[in-house]
């Protein structure tokens, strides 16, 4: 289980910014969030690479069976790219490398803008 963080838009104040699982394994990174049935507004993960990529923070959505609002973020802790990305769907890559990548509620995808700096604050 990952461990649980928050994660602050400092360009803006989010009312309830997402709690989201801290996800820096392989494994965890693989299971994702595959095979759930649902997705609370301020459930979700945060995937973690090594380091800026393009190839690495790549998603699937294959038995995923809701969409996501999916943030990019580099290193320099800022948003380079955002999707909605629907369930089922192959693949989805960022437009310029990145480090992390934000996956959580579609209804959260204006919580994020490309530019935006955030913040990762343990529980």
């Amino acid at each position: 289980m990952p461990h649980p963080i928050i994660i602050y838009n400092l360009n803006k104040e989010i009312q309830d910014p997402p709690r989201v699982g801290y996800c820096d394994s392989f494994l965890c990174r693989l299971r994702g969030l595959m095979f759930r049935s649902h997705l609370e507004l301020n459930e979700g993960l945060l995937l973690v690479e090594k380091r800026d990529s393009r190839l690495d923070t790549s998603i699937h959505m294959f038995f995923v069976s809701f969409d996501l609002a999916v943030f990019w973020i580099n290193s320099e802790m800022t948003v380079v790219d955002k999707v909605i990305a629907k369930s089922w769907h192959p693949a989805y890559f960022s437009k310029t490398d990145a480090k992390y990548t934000l996956e959580i509620h579609p209804d959260r995808f204006g919580d994020y803008e490309i530019g935006d700096k955030v913040e990762f604050k343990n529980l």
